[in-house]
């Protein structure tokens, strides 16, 4: 029998910028820091070859931007679909809209904000962990369908955050790599 397995990414949005407050929360762009982060998240999807068939993201400026800027960085073919439901959602709501995912999506990425995701990021794994901004982290869930997406279901994949990109100097090595094997073509 086949293993049924569905994965879902969380990206929460890059870190945003505070510098006009008379902007409303939905408004707030991204900081320089969060179109970096951004940036070098998608590198990382593209790196690990993240291949989604649907890409759902928070129409906030700050989570869209977070999208465009990680879709072309991981040179992702899917237009992502903004959906309001993601603005300011509870891990129940979450649930509820993962559950209406076309069962023929066996990976999905979503682009939102804390603390929903990381409520939602605990209710399937049953563990608690921070989300920070920019990271990315992949679940896979025991399921065939997505209407069934339990709590404790999930589990832990891999987790990437920019902080130990930078850290780790994880792209810095794959630049390394493909720089070296040009000089010795």
């Amino acid at each position: 029998m086949k293993d049924k397995m569905k994965t879902l990414l969380l990206l929460r949005h890059g870190k945003s910028s505070w510098d006009d407050s008379a902007l409303e929360d939905f408004d707030r762009p991204l900081s320089e820091k969060g179109v970096e982060d951004s940036e070098s998240m998608g590198k990382y999807g593209k790196k690990k070859r993240i291949s989604p068939d649907f890409v759902l993201s928070s129409p906030a400026t700050r989570a869209k931007h977070t999208t465009e800027l990680f879709v072309s960085a991981a040179r992702l073919k899917n237009a992502p679909v903004y959906d309001e439901r993601l603005y300011e959602a509870s891990a129940r709501r979450l649930l509820r809209i993962i559950s209406g995912f076309d069962d023929a999506n066996k990976t999905v990425v979503m682009v939102g904000h804390n603390p929903g995701f990381e409520d939602l990021y605990e209710r399937l794994t049953g563990e608690a962990r921070k989300v920070p901004t920019a990271s990315l982290t992949c679940i896979d869930l025991k399921i065939d369908k997505w209407s069934a997406p339990k709590g404790g279901k999930g589990k832990l994949k891999w987790r990437m955050t920019p902080k130990k990109i930078k850290k780790d100097g994880i792209l810095s090595r794959v630049a390394r790599k493909k720089s070296s094997k040009v000089i010795s073509e």
